[in-house]
């Protein structure tokens, strides 16, 4: 279901009851296990319930999914706020004081840099650009 081993280990639980959690846990995580760790652990990380635009919540979510604290450290840069990853009350006035769509594309732009600065630093990584391109084209403004 698109959760790693280390993700589950990280925000899981043993899921089977025999002491560990491993990928035997994997194998019995449900559709509510995945929202569960996804609100509890990544859109309530982004304070998501605060942001004002739907499109603006759905990329920086997605983002602290996919690559950790940058997710939040680059947009706080881009919202020129302490870029400490924690979203606090600075970061959400910031966000929603500035124009979504704006706002949207400059947080795409960043996380398409951030892309090939990952692979540029680790050419091991080349062989998951373009399905992680593909990702972030896929989160589209919807207004």
């Amino acid at each position: 279901m698109g959760i790693t081993l280390g993700t589950w280990k990280s925000c899981g639980y043993d899921k089977d009851g025999d002491g560990d959690i491993d990928a035997d846990d994997l194998k019995l995580i449900t559709v509510d296990d995945v929202y569960n760790l996804f609100y509890r652990y990544y859109w309530t990380r982004w304070e998501a319930d605060q942001i004002k635009s739907q499109s603006v919540a759905n990329i920086v979510v997605d983002w602290v999914w996919a690559s950790g604290a940058p997710g939040i450290k680059r947009v706080q840069k881009l919202l020129n706020v302490t870029a400490d990853g924690l979203v606090g009350p600075k970061t959400i006035y910031a966000m929603n004081a500035a124009n979504p769509r704006g706002l949207f594309d400059a947080i795409k732009a960043d996380r398409l840099k951030f892309i090939d600065e990952v692979c540029a630093r680790d050419t091991t990584q080349l062989v998951f650009r373009r399905g992680w391109i593909n990702r972030v084209n896929d989160i589209q403004y919807k207004g």
